[in-house]
């Protein structure tokens, strides 16, 4: 297993449904990031919420879902390491996991929100990168956090 990446990842319709500027209902997110932690991967929030300069924080509730659901972030709309060798502003990250990425693995429900990332399709793709082990999958199976039955080939 490769260990160590840096995780970039998007908040609203990736990690929570869209309900910006709420915070939107879980999707499921919360088990398979708790395993990449496990797992010795670092977790770095990319988002476009802010506070902005009439008081405004959108950014502060999204940081408090981490802190809620016990998921270490080691950097947020930065990569700290990055500093050491670049001063580009773009996120560096190994994976980058965002509802908007191309390819990305999505799903929609009976609600009003936009499609949001499946975890139980992104599990499967973080362990076929060597993020997540067989045994975690199976364990997040096992568990409920994820549901490989609508992704088996017919």
């Amino acid at each position: 297993m490769q260990y160590g990446y840096y995780i970039v990842l998007d908040f609203d319709g990736t990690v929570v449904k869209h309900r910006y500027p709420a915070v939107g209902e879980d999707i499921g997110a919360v088990p398979v990031l708790k395993k990449l932690i496990k797992n010795g991967h670092l977790l770095l929030l990319n988002t476009m919420r802010s506070r902005n300069s009439e008081g405004g924080d959108t950014l502060q509730p999204a940081i408090d879902w981490f802190a809620d659901n016990d998921i270490p972030l080691f950097g947020i709309n930065e990569n700290p390491t990055q500093k050491e060798w670049t001063v580009s502003p773009k996120v560096y990250g190994n994976i980058y996991i965002d509802d908007g990425a191309l390819g990305a693995p999505l799903k929609v429900d009976n609600s009003d929100a936009p499609p949001f990332i499946d975890w139980s399709v992104a599990a499967i793709y973080l362990m076929y990168h060597g993020c997540l082990t067989e045994q975690d999958v199976i364990e997040l199976v096992q568990e409920g956090a994820i549901n490989l039955e609508h992704i088996k080939k017919k």
